[in-house]
């Protein structure tokens, strides 16, 4: 039987570096000190006005692609996780094929907002694993969503920024490496508590809506602040259960950098060392479907992973969608 092993990596940010002092000045309130001491982020990065999601897209497979030494014809599946897309119709990924010459790839978008990689990821893995054709397995994270905020809006402007992560998965027969195990859970409920509202059928674009700013991001409703330690704790249970893998023989888990806190309380619930949780969001602001490509990036590039290490990855999104998955690497 063929797995699914994480072959290369690769990530970009855009240029244009936004401090936390932008936000002082355009709000004219120092929100540098609660920004730096309670959430960490010290600054992110904002696309150019003529950079889009499938510009981050493509750049991050270009690098991953290179450090693969994979041609663009070898890449039998496209697959690119956003709830920024380049068009609401076709998908970001048939731009994305284009611009990267892959001529052999099937290509589709998924949305589970921020969870979308690690969906990326186990849909990828199981398209190599259930079928023979599939031997190089391209996933995309990527998020503008500086395109879609409310810059006066205290509640989002200052955290969320932009970039695109992408992991090639390739074949390996009767490999110990590779996906061990998944799991995807959502509670639909939450599902009006924060998105991009207007835009689809629900509520077409038009002049009243955007007057009103609904067309852009909207945090409309508090989520319960237990629920993302409460679900990636218990994500990361079941899945070392599956796995036969003790949590403590995890080398690094990765998850939704949306807020350190969550973060440290997981691995307190879990009764492992808050620093094998890599937090990535202090110079990159939250990338959403990027984040955790990018958090893996700054892990690799520390030397805080090798191969043969056990990763698990868990994300968390506007839906209110989970995604958990467990390889050895």
């Amino acid at each position: 039987m063929q797995n699914a092993v994480i072959h290369s990596n690769g990530m970009y940010v855009p240029e244009r570096v936004v401090s936390n002092k932008y936000f002082d000045e355009l709000l004219g309130e120092n929100v540098s000190d609660w920004l730096e001491e309670f959430v960490e982020i010290y600054e992110r990065r904002w696309c150019a006005e003529n950079e889009s999601t499938a510009d981050l897209a493509a750049a991050a497979a270009r690098q991953a692609m290179q450090r693969g030494n994979v041609k663009p014809e070898e890449v039998d599946l496209l697959i690119i996780s956003t709830d920024t897309p380049e068009f609401i119709s076709p998908s970001t990924s048939s731009k994305v094929q284009h611009m990267l010459g892959l001529k052999h790839a099937g290509t589709f978008d998924i949305n589970t907002a921020c969870a979308g990689f690690v969906t990326g990821l186990d849909i990828g893995a199981k398209y190599i694993r259930a079928d023979e054709q599939y031997q190089t397995v391209l996933v995309i994270g990527a998020y503008a969503m500086s395109k879609y905020i409310n810059k006066l809006d205290k509640k989002t402007a200052n955290l969320f920024a932009d970039g695109a992560g992408a992991f090639i998965l390739k074949a390996e027969n009767d490999s110990a490496r590779g996906m061990q195990a998944s799991r995807l859970i959502t509670h639909g409920q939450y599902h009006d508590y924060m998105g991009i509202f207007a835009g689809g059928t629900h509520q077409p674009v038009t002049k009243e809506v955007i007057d009103q700013g609904d067309h852009l991001l909207k945090i409309a409703k508090k989520f319960p602040p237990e629920i993302n330690p409460e679900t990636w704790s218990a994500i990361a249970r079941e899945l070392s259960s599956k796995t036969e893998t003790p949590l403590n023989e995890y080398a690094q888990f990765f998850l939704t950098q949306i807020n350190i806190n969550s973060i440290r309380e997981t691995m307190d619930r879990l009764e492992l060392p808050r620093e094998i949780a890599q937090t990535s969001m202090h110079y990159y602001g939250y990338t959403g479907s990027a984040c955790i490509p990018l958090a893996f990036e700054d892990a690799l590039q520390a030397g805080k992973i090798k191969r043969g290490d056990s990763l698990m990855f868990i994300g968390s999104g506007g839906g209110l969608a989970f995604a958990g998955a467990s390889f050895i690497y």
